[in-house]
């Protein structure tokens, strides 16, 4: 008797969209994007008020985790693209961090597996928030007149050639920063959502009795590889903006003479 490979692979649709469960339409609508969000933003809440109640002086546990990670941010991003001015940043930066890294685990997380970055909404709204704030930052510290001068005539450059670095300077400042913030994370996330899928979905169709037995391993070998992979993912894409947004933040608070 021939084995049929029992092969489906759910449309795009159901792969990125989830239906409300609580609200049907409007802004208070709930679905599991949603309570993805939710649960980021209370993880990142509990490591911390969790962290600050402990009277330990040695830290362990949560204590632990929340020191290194305060530490890692200020020295190993704050410090080296911002510099001293650039401690007050160090809160921002840090919950940033992990809201999007705990967003993007729930890739990898059994029974969701749907990173709430792979929808455009939020790495949107997060480069967006980004793009506020350097700019703020920008016309705090220099001025509006100095900060556009700073973002769009660069010293160095021959003043005939301002008629086409100036515009360059323009879009690459103010229109692609944010663009590339959210669509750099969003791709990322939602490629590695496919891909997990597809091979989850080719294993189950593998699980038959029959000669295409003995290739099962292979598509699940690699589901676990990739699942692993996804995990380096999600801590790199959250560095990635983490330390982009500093870099934006550090260029808007001390311009190039």
């Amino acid at each position: 008797m021939p084995v049929t490979l029992a092969l489906e692979f759910p449309p795009i649709s159901h792969l990125v969209e989830w239906p409300n469960f609580w609200v049907t339409d409007g802004p208070f609508a709930i679905n599991k994007i949603v309570l993805g969000y939710l649960f980021a933003v209370l993880a990142t809440m509990a490591i911390f008020l969790l962290a600050g109640r402990s009277t330990s002086l040695v830290p362990t546990g949560i204590k632990n985790v929340a020191e290194a990670s305060v530490d890692f941010i200020r020295n190993g991003i704050v410090m080296q693209t911002m510099g001293p001015d650039g401690m007050a940043f160090v809160p921002f930066l840090l919950t940033l961090f992990f809201f999007i890294l705990f967003n993007n685990l729930l890739e990898i997380m059994p029974g969701w597996h749907m990173p709430g970055t792979a929808r455009m909404a939020l790495p949107a709204f997060l480069a967006l928030l980004v793009w506020a704030l350097f700019n703020i930052v920008g016309v705090m510290k220099q001025g509006l007149g100095g900060y556009l001068k700073s973002s769009l005539f660069p010293p160095g450059v021959p003043k005939a050639l301002y008629l086409l670095v100036t515009p360059i300077e323009f879009v690459s400042t103010f229109l692609v920063r944010p663009f590339s913030l959210a669509v750099r994370l969003f791709a990322n996330l939602l490629a590695g959502h496919i891909l997990l899928v597809t091979f989850g979905v080719l294993s189950a169709a593998l699980w038959v009795k029959g000669p295409l037995i003995v290739v099962m391993p292979l598509p699940a070998l690699m589901l676990i590889f990739l699942t692993g992979f996804e995990l380096l993912v999600s801590f790199l894409q959250a560095y990635i903006f983490t330390i982009l947004a500093a870099v934006y933040i550090g260029g808007a608070m001390h311009p190039e003479h």
